[in-house]
């Protein structure tokens, strides 16, 4: 990049003409402009944020246990910030302790049996099936191997008498992996799809770009849904529905890129020196088109968690008792116009919050690499 500067010379009294060659590349331009947009670069800190917490996952969750499925009855619909003790006594087989990227990934089966202190008392239910009713002091006095312990719902509970704190955790791990799983598939196909139709064209183009409107005429969550029904209900079955109906518009957008750029004076000089068609398409040409596609893969990346959530709450995404957004609405509706209407609203705004975040990081990123300004 040149930049010319013109400066006053009292000694010599003219004008001298200086230019000087600026060092920084494209995608460190780009970057600057990114900075620069208050909404994009704070949407790219909250969802670097999101993801920090759905990584850590189970290590920082109140429920530890896998997929926070806890349940404790006694527990049902608390309101937050909510606060009891319980009675915990190892179970007489208690679950192994696992390793820290074990309990990260899959949590920890929880090695005791806690039972609530509910007035004062607490209801001790034996393995033979003996029941008892004491007051916490007298129990830990008779039983060296319980302990009292107070824990705090800050999100509150579910009628299941779950933490929805962990659940929301847990949750984002299933949004995030949805899209980042998704939209990895609609690139592979979208970029491989439009980049052969483009630059041989021809009948090949002509097939290609049949069967693009073909899928294009079907709305999308009617296509997913389809998808959905042939592959099973289940974790890794949605992300390849969400995936497999994402690739059109990458195709189409790679696809008249790649018309316009194949007509280039620096195409017609690789052909003349003898590259192959693979080697002008992976190394001259898809390297001019990725700032589109990186734009449209946060688009897609948003639909992706709609997507998600949607099927979800339809009961066709993943399954109890993994936890997801969608399916914590789903749940909770009913409760809408009761008192706990939070239950619904907590799981929508994190949606809202995080596919709003991916709308506002593609805007701010079609500002920050559109070559007029670079």
């Amino acid at each position: 990049m040149c930049i010319e500067i013109w400066d006053f010379n009292l000694t010599s009294l003219f004008l001298r003409k200086t230019t000087y060659i600026s060092s920084s590349s494209l995608s460190s331009l780009a970057w600057k402009r990114f900075r620069k947009d208050k909404l994009g670069f704070g949407s790219l800190i909250f969802i670097a944020l999101v993801f920090l917490v759905a990584l850590l996952g189970y290590l920082i969750t109140p429920d530890p246990t896998p997929f926070a499925n806890d349940q404790c009855l006694e527990m049902g619909l608390k309101k937050p910030g909510y606060a009891a003790e319980f009675i915990l006594v190892p179970k007489e087989t208690p679950a192994e302790r696992s390793n820290f990227l074990h309990h990260m990934i899959w949590g920890q089966k929880s090695r005791d049996n806690a039972y609530p202190v509910i007035d004062g008392f607490v209801d001790i239910y034996g393995q033979d099936g003996s029941y008892t009713r004491i007051s916490p002091g007298e129990y830990l006095s008779t039983h060296q191997d319980g302990r009292l312990v107070s824990r705090r719902y800050w999100l509150g509970t579910d009628r299941f008498g779950r933490d929805i704190l962990s659940m929301l955790v847990i949750g984002a791990r299933i949004s995030l992996s949805v899209g980042f799983i998704s939209v990895f598939i609609s690139l592979i196909l979208g970029i491989l799809i439009g980049s052969i139709g483009g630059y041989f064209r021809g009948w090949i183009d002509n097939v290609i770009v049949w069967f693009i409107n073909v899928v294009w005429s079907i709305p999308t969550l009617l296509l997913v849904i389809a998808i959905t029904f042939a592959l099973g209900k289940g974790f890794w079955q949605v992300f390849i529905a969400v995936g497999l109906t994402m690739w059109v518009e990458v195709a189409r957008v790679v696809r008249g890129q790649i018309l316009s750029l194949r007509e280039k004076e620096f195409v017609e000089a690789g052909k003349a020196l003898g590259f192959s068609s693979f080697r002008i398409v992976t190394r001259h040409l898809l390297p001019n088109v990725m700032g589109v596609v990186i734009v449209i893969s946060a688009a897609n990346f948003a639909s992706a968690i709609l997507i998600e959530a949607g099927l979800s709450f339809l009961g066709l995404g993943v399954q109890p008792p993994v936890p997801s957004w969608g399916s914590m609405i789903k749940e909770n509706y009913g409760y809408i116009i009761l008192d706990y209407a939070y239950l619904a609203i907590m799981p929508g705004v994190a949606i809202m919050l995080l596919v709003l975040a991916f709308m506002l990081i593609g805007n701010a990123l079609r500002d920050a690499l559109d070559v007029k300004f670079l």
